[in-house]
């Protein structure tokens, strides 16, 4: 016996409600019982004494048996003077709430209730809590790292418009009015490139030298680039004709409206491959069979309504005189085109360029022969030569190369094409700008998700904030109810040890 004394009662608390029906300490219908019992108890509540510490046991989320217990003990103190001398309470109060603590007697009523209590805040209630605070947790998470990602896009978005703005030469405080003050300086730059022109002699007069010995080439080569060495960056006038201007008529530059030079228009030619024409093309090009409508022959249907009228039918015919393009202008006048220099006007530049990229191929190709130049074959084939073919080096020539590869390099950088891109077409300045504000705005964009991002961290932390007491607080109560449950049966079995099991929260 005293072993069997000592043995303890390990009970799964999941299953200690069906523990307790089965043992019949409980009736099968305590819900009812309880049903009645509740409704007492909300009109209990209602005329209650000013007392601290009924306060909070009344601010509970729900009035258990053990509650009503003490709340009893507490009004033997409050409601002492209302005892007569038969031991009995004449108060209102004490009454109510030593009848629900006899109601909770009956039948066990109230052992039946708190086990179910304790069961719903293992399996239920602590589950659902600790779910909605690890939620909040996991959310402040996610929520601080897309805080980190915007806040890191932005600043990526912005280091993007300001490198792109470095790119184009401006600082990006007002890209439009930065982009077009570029333009004002892009004729010192071409007259600095036409300058530095003069120093293609060499290279000219040894392709000349090699074209004439190798294919007996007579014309003349690089005629644009032998016309800047010569006289720099000139009117295009003077390239048409042979003649410099008496005067130069250079054209008002005005911004264009909007529609009237799209992107589609402007032709950059291929700076990688060779052409049989211009090549490189930075102007607009206009196309010369476009139909507007308008015949000088009568047709049909002019003939049947009479013709045109004219106005006066016996006044003499008028004579239109078609006169070629440029000869509509006085003789030594440059205007419109022919006033632009060289590198201004877009099929001289074309030209201009492709004749410097046919002479960065000659120099390399040359410096690679000039390397297999070592057997006696090779030597012989150049004892005929020129003495400028003949007296060059493979080092000297490395520098020629270099002098061609930066003018080349100079009027093909990114910088130069925006700048003609600018002075071909206005509306072109407002694409830039409005492609370098959109990633501005992106950014702001970016920002203040951020900010919405930390809002939402923000409330996150304070439902964790809210959540964490609440958790604290039923884990308390479903310890002290498991402490009175096993208890309460441990007196049922002569005080043996009882052990609920699986209260975790």
């Amino acid at each position: 016996m005293e072993n069997i004394q000592n043995l303890p009662i390990d009970i799964q608390t999941s299953k200690l409600l069906d523990w307790l029906l089965d043992r019949r300490h409980c009736n099968l219908k305590w819900q009812s019982a309880v049903k009645g019992i509740r409704e007492k108890i909300n009109a209990a509540i209602q005329d209650m004494p000013e007392n601290e510490e009924i306060k909070q046991l009344l601010s509970g989320s729900y009035i258990h048996y053990f509650h009503c217990l003490r709340i009893v003990e507490i009004l033997k103190g409050t409601e002492a003077s209302s005892k007569n001398i038969f031991g009995r309470y004449s108060s209102q109060r004490m009454k109510d709430w030593q009848e629900i603590v006899s109601l909770y007697e009956a039948d066990n009523v109230y052992l039946a209730e708190v086990a179910s209590l304790l069961s719903r805040n293992v399996s239920y209630e602590g589950p659902a809590l600790r779910k909605q605070l690890a939620k909040a947790q996991q959310l402040q998470q996610e929520l601080s790292r897309r805080e980190v990602e915007c806040q890191s896009s932005a600043a990526d978005l912005r280091e993007r418009y300001y490198a792109a703005c470095k790119k184009y030469g401006i600082t990006g405080e007002n890209v439009a009015r930065e982009l077009q003050a570029l333009v004002k300086d892009l004729p010192a730059v071409l007259e600095e490139v036409g300058k530095d022109s003069a120093k293609l002699e060499a290279q000219i007069r040894l392709y000349a030298a090699f074209t004439n010995f190798v294919c007996e080439w007579s014309d003349p080569v690089l005629p644009m680039l032998t016309l800047a060495q010569k006289r720099g960056n000139t009117t295009f006038y003077e390239w048409r004709t042979g003649k410099v201007p008496a005067v130069v008529d250079r054209p008002v530059v005005d911004d264009a409206p909007p529609d009237t030079v799209t992107e589609d228009m402007i032709d950059w030619g291929n700076f990688g491959e060779g052409t049989d024409s211009v090549g490189v093309n930075a102007g607009i090009t206009v196309e010369d069979d476009i139909d507007w409508g308008i015949s000088l022959e009568p047709t049909s249907e002019d003939a049947g309504a009479g013709g045109i009228d004219w106005g006066d039918s016996d006044a003499a015919p008028i004579e239109i005189e078609v006169v070629d393009v440029g000869t509509d202008c006085p003789e030594g006048v440059a205007r419109g085109e022919d006033a632009l220099t060289l590198l201004e006007n877009s099929q001289s530049r074309g030209q201009f360029i492709d004749e410097l990229m046919e002479l960065e191929v000659f120099l390399t190709q040359r410096i690679s022969e000039m390397g297999d130049e070592g057997d006696v074959v090779s030597m012989s084939q150049f004892q005929l030569a020129p003495s400028v073919i003949q007296g060059q080096t493979r080092e000297q020539t490395r520098e020629m190369l270099s002098e061609v590869q930066d003018l080349l390099g100079r009027l093909t950088s990114l910088r130069m094409q925006h700048l003609f891109m600018i002075q071909a077409s206005p509306r072109y300045v407002e694409r830039v700008s409005e492609v370098l504000r959109q990633k501005l705005k992106q950014a702001e964009i970016l920002v203040l998700k951020g900010v919405t991002m930390a809002d939402k961290r923000q409330e996150a932390l304070e439902e964790q904030s809210r959540l964490e007491p609440r958790v604290d607080l039923l884990a308390g109560c479903t310890r002290e109810l498991q402490k009175l449950i096993e208890a309460d049966i441990s007196k049922r079995y002569h005080n043996r040890p009882v052990n609920l099991m699986g209260v975790n929260i």
